[in-house]
C-alpha cells in the first residue's frame, strides 16, 4: 500500500510517500514559510523524484491536530482536495501521537514521552505516552498543571514537539531528556505509519472517507472566541 501523508499542524511542514512501512520519498521544511505556499510544490517533488504517480496512491493521511489552527486547516484542505473524486481512504492521526512515535523503541522504552506544542494563552497542547501506550488524551494544559503532573511520576521525561524549548524554560523542576534535533518535530512519514496501523485495526473501514475527515482543534479559535463574546 502506497500512502501519501501530510503534516502542517506545527511550525514545520512535511510530506511523505510511504509504501509497506518504508519511506519512499519525504520532504521536510522548517523555515517559517506559510505551509500553503510550500506543501504542494513539496508533494509534486515527491512524485517527481520517486517515479511514483498519484494514481498509485492507496491512502491519504494527515496529522489532523491539535496544532496551529491555520496549519491544521491547510493540511485538511489539501488532503480533501487531493481526495476529491478518488474514493480512497483518508486517515487523520493525532499530531501529538505522531510526535511521540519515534520514541516507541528499545532505546527510549520505559520512559514517559511528553510531546508539547505551544498553544499560546499560557497553554500547551500535550499528551503523555509510555511504551507506545497513551497515559492521557490529547489536551490543552497550562505549564503549571503539566509540571505538577510530571512531578508526580518522579522520573525523567522525554520532551519533544515544537514547544519543547518553551516547556524546558517554564518547567525548570522537571528532569527533561531532550532528544536529537531530528526527532523533535512530527513528520509525515511517521503519520503515515500510524495511519496504516489505525486503518488496519479499525473494523469499519467506511469511517475513513474524505467526508468524515475532521480536523481536531481542542479549543475554539480566536475568531470564534471573539464572536461568542459579542
Amino acid at each position: 500500500m502506497l500512502i501519501l501523508s501530510l503534516d502542517t499542524s506545527s511550525v514545520s511542514a512535511s510530506c511523505a510517500l510511504v509504501e509497506d512501512g518504508k519511506t519512499v520519498a519525504a520532504g521536510f521544511l522548517n523555515a517559517k514559510i506559510t505551509h500553503s505556499a510550500t506543501l504542494m510544490p513539496m508533494i509534486e517533488e515527491l512524485f517527481k523524484v520517486s517515479g511514483k504517480s498519484f494514481g498509485s496512491v492507496s491512502m491519504l493521511a494527515a496529522t489532523s491536530g491539535p496544532g496551529s489552527f491555520t496549519g491544521v486547516r491547510i493540511g485538511a484542505s489539501i488532503l480533501l482536495g487531493l481526495a476529491c473524486g478518488k474514493n480512497i481512504p483518508c486517515v487523520g492521526v493525532s499530531t501529538l501521537q505522531t510526535t511521540a512515535y519515534p520514541f516507541d523503541n528499545e532505546i527510549y522504552g520505559g520512559k514517559i514521552i511528553c510531546p508539547v506544542m505551544d498553544a499560546r494563552r499560557s497553554q500547551f497542547y500535550n499528551a503523555l505516552f509510555k511504551d507506545g501506550k497513551r497515559l492521557t488524551a490529547d489536551r490543552a494544559i497550562s505549564a503549571e498543571e503539566l509540571s505538577k503532573e510530571l512531578q508526580s511520576y518522579g522520573e525523567p521525561v522525554i520532551i519533544c514537539g515544537d514547544g519543547a524549548e518553551l516547556a524546558i524554560k517554564l518547567m525548570p523542576d522537571i528532569r527533561f531528556i531532550k532528544p536529537p534535533a531530528q526527532l523533535i518535530y512530527p513528520t509525515a512519514a511517521n503519520a503515515a505509519r500510524l495511519a496504516y496501523e489505525i486503518f488496519e485495526n479499525t473494523e469499519d473501514k467506511s469511517v475513513f472517507t474524505d467526508l468524515k475527515f475532521k480536523p481536531v482543534y481542542l479549543r475554539p479559535s480566536q475568531a470564534e472566541r471573539t464572536l461568542n463574546n459579542n
